[in-house]
């Protein structure tokens, strides 16, 4: 009876282990570059106080110098990114470096369309049966205060704030139960559309529209999973020059982390660094009464509870 009752002990701290992420410890981890340095990506994890960033390659030259290939070491990784922010060396002060997206070209960048019940009620559409997915092009990723440039060929850009994830190990046909031991952590990313072009051209097919260059601003940080106490009770939040434009919760998505992690890896291998946007709430400039879109000057920020926010100027 005693081996029996350790067995089902070790299978449920098992899977509270798998449940937490891949990450051994939360951290933030980012993306960034040095003055002069712009073409030279560098990997940091953030101090607590957020004033100072740990260079892991400064701390550990063998590590790779992108968050992808750090991802691919999965736990290796992650525990020398640990090691590194415990020794307090090699820090450098925020106001010294230049943030970049968390996650530069991936291999997949997979959104996720109607999946906030609020946005569905906002513009009258049934609740979806499963996972609408759709695409952007990792040429579309900028960075957290980088600007959003407006494209000569359209005249309806709109903003979306969506809570996104990072796969942070290889996968197929993964369960649901344990999909969170695929995920490597959150982050706010802007879901920039042209709307023309997503609702009115190309037959209404959504890439062209979704994947201009600058439409998908991310960061700040990669927020480990173990950080983040539950990813779907967050609020999610984005700004206008100021003016809330939208405020909801992440306890309104449809379809969880979980579901659309196990929904996506029927179809394809998910490998590290693949991004995921998880849906926006409602607000968005198209559904509103005149629409309203973005122009030259505007400055949107896009907020999450517990992961951060983004602000970019519109160009």
């Amino acid at each position: 009876m005693l081996h029996r009752c350790l067995r089902v002990c070790g299978k449920l701290l098992s899977h509270r282990q798998q449940r937490r992420g891949i990450s051994g410890a939360a951290m933030r981890l980012v993306q960034f570059c040095r003055p002069g340095e712009e073409g030279r990506v560098r990997v940091g994890v953030e101090q607590a106080d957020g004033l100072g960033v740990v260079d892991l390659q400064a701390f550990d030259p063998s590590l790779p110098s992108t968050m992808r290939e750090l991802l691919a070491l999965e736990d290796k990784g992650q525990e020398v990114a640990h090691r590194a922010l415990s020794s307090g060396q090699c820090v450098l002060q925020r106001s010294d470096i230049r943030l970049l997206a968390p996650v530069l070209d991936p291999e997949k960048v997979v959104c996720v369309g109607m999946n906030y019940r609020d946005h569905c009620l906002e513009q009258n559409a049934p609740i979806p049966k499963e996972p609408i997915i759709f695409s952007k092009f990792s040429s579309a990723i900028t960075g957290p205060y980088d600007d959003i440039t407006l494209p000569s060929e359209s005249q309806e850009v709109d903003w979306e704030v969506e809570l996104a994830f990072v796969i942070g190990r290889r996968g197929k046909n993964i369960k649901e139960e344990d999909a969170l031991s695929y995920v490597a952590g959150f982050t706010v990313a802007n879901d920039v559309s042209a709307r023309d072009w997503q609702m009115k051209r190309n037959g209404k097919q959504w890439l062209l529209g979704k994947t201009f260059d600058t439409f998908c601003p991310l960061g700040p940080a990669l927020v480990t999973t173990d950080a983040v106490r539950d990813p779907h009770s967050l609020g999610i939040r984005c700004l206008v020059n100021g003016e809330v434009v939208q405020s909801s919760s992440t306890e309104q998505m449809i379809f969880k982390t979980e579901a659309l992690v196990a929904w996506v890896s029927r179809f394809v291998t998910l490998t590290p660094g693949d991004v995921f946007l998880t849906g926006t709430p409602p607000g968005v400039g198209v559904f509103r009464s005149p629409p309203v879109f973005l122009k030259r000057g505007d400055v949107v920020e896009c907020q999450i509870d517990q992961i951060g926010s983004i602000m970019n100027k519109v160009v």
